[in-house]
């Protein structure tokens, strides 16, 4: 159960995966817990019946947003806000020459991959950062912002530049969050590359992916649960991007 005495932890996303493990683990650590999901899914279940506050939201819709953002009106101080919310959206073929698209077609397909990516990786923390400050300010034990961010914010991504550019802007958003909150609030990000597979990844796909670090392997989600209770029991840290990448930055050729 909850205790709130270690107070309310929102985390984005939490219906599945990386967010889900971290949402459950808090819970099982004492701290409220408030999530957001897009659509439901037996992870949501499981942490409505452990007593946490799951919101349906969709924070690329300002309306949605300011829905849920009504929805805190009871809760008088956030702990911790964890942006969790992701959409991998890969880049879109170029169409052939002669396959009668139009230019017009094109950049229009093209802006909704980017701007889709933007909205879900950058302005949604924006705005949500900016509307709960108040929130995080009353946190009587400090509070955090913490970003999840991805290894391809540092290096690019030659399939997937949107979703790559979005995440680099959250990055830069981190670092002028830090600047402007301190010492009240910290802000960091954590920038994952790989740390846990789909179950339909085969094989080949697994071997081609662990050799691209140098521990090669997929740490699971706890590496990432671990990253975040070490920057909420920190009073120093903030400004930062932690890589959690296995070594891959040296896995030169």
């Amino acid at each position: 159960m909850s205790d709130a005495s270690k107070g309310l932890i929102i985390i984005t996303g939490a219906g599945q995966r990386v967010g889900l493990h971290c949402a459950m683990a808090l819970q099982q650590q004492g701290y409220q817990l408030l999530v957001t999901y897009r659509k439901m899914t037996a992870g949501i279940t499981a942490l409505q019946q452990a007593g946490a506050h799951c919101i349906v939201a969709d924070l690329t819709q300002l309306d949605s947003m300011a829905a849920f953002i009504d929805a805190l009106a009871p809760y008088p101080a956030i702990r911790a806000v964890i942006h969790n919310a992701s959409s991998w959206q890969a880049d879109l073929p170029r169409a052939p020459a002669g396959s009668g698209q139009s230019l017009s077609a094109q950049l229009q397909h093209d802006a909704a991959v980017f701007d889709a990516m933007q909205h879900i990786h950058a302005r949604a923390p924006y705005l949500l950062n900016r509307a709960l400050l108040p929130k995080l300010l009353a946190s009587s034990d400090g509070a955090d912002i913490i970003h999840l961010t991805d290894f391809v914010a540092s290096v690019g991504s030659s399939k997937h530049q949107a979703y790559a550019a979005s995440k680099a802007a959250l990055e830069n958003l981190t670092l002028s969050l830090a600047r402007q909150l301190a010492p009240k609030v910290k802000v960091n990000a954590i920038a994952p590359a790989l740390v846990m597979f789909n179950e339909d990844d085969d094989a080949v796909y697994r071997q081609k992916a662990l050799a691209k670090s140098l521990m090669a392997v997929a740490p699971g989600p706890d590496e990432v649960l671990q990253t975040i209770l070490y920057l909420l029991h920190s009073n120093y840290i903030t400004g930062r991007i932690l890589p959690l990448d296995g070594g891959r930055h040296l896995k030169l050729p």
